[in-house]
């Protein structure tokens, strides 16, 4: 495994809540929201959701129904995966292949692009995603860990 996919899998194992409910969805999107508006200046897509419900939802100003389906699509990836949607695109190419060439899922349903990660509850595991669209895929990732990181010092 390369340093790239260790590093990924390290964030999943350290980015994880002992608690996760509506008001943390909320808090999430508005620290993701600020900080694109005031470190990044870019406008962004952020959708919340636990695998009961959506949580939170606003699309910036700059984005468009294109967002939509980037949200969707990597959003489906970490339902189905488990793991951040960056991790799963290196995953497969690092095995010298692509996702949709070794899943065969529907590119109208899954993207194995930067953007979605897991929300993870300590000892329970996977019960959502946040997910970040409008940047490259790197960047909606590192936007949505920071955030994340972020929620988890003020939850201290």
């Amino acid at each position: 495994m390369n340093t790239n996919l260790k590093t990924l899998l390290m964030q999943e194992e350290e980015l994880q809540f002992d608690t996760f409910n509506n008001d943390d969805a909320l808090q999430l999107g508005l620290i993701i929201i600020k900080t694109a508006n005031d470190v990044i200046k870019k406008g962004v897509a952020v959708h919340i959701e636990t695998d009961e419900c959506p949580l939170f939802t606003h699309y910036m100003e700059g984005t468009s129904g294109n967002n939509l389906y980037w949200v969707n699509t990597k959003k489906n990836v970490v339902k189905r995966y488990g793991n951040s949607s960056l991790y799963v695109g290196e995953m497969y190419k690092e095995q010298g292949t692509t996702f949709h060439k070794a899943t065969e899922l529907s590119d109208q349903e899954y993207q194995a692009e930067g953007g979605s990660f897991p929300l993870i509850l300590r000892g329970r595991g996977r019960i959502g995603s946040v997910t970040v669209s409008g940047l490259t895929g790197e960047e909606d990732h590192a936007l949505a860990v920071e955030g994340i990181k972020k929620l988890l010092l003020n939850k201290k």
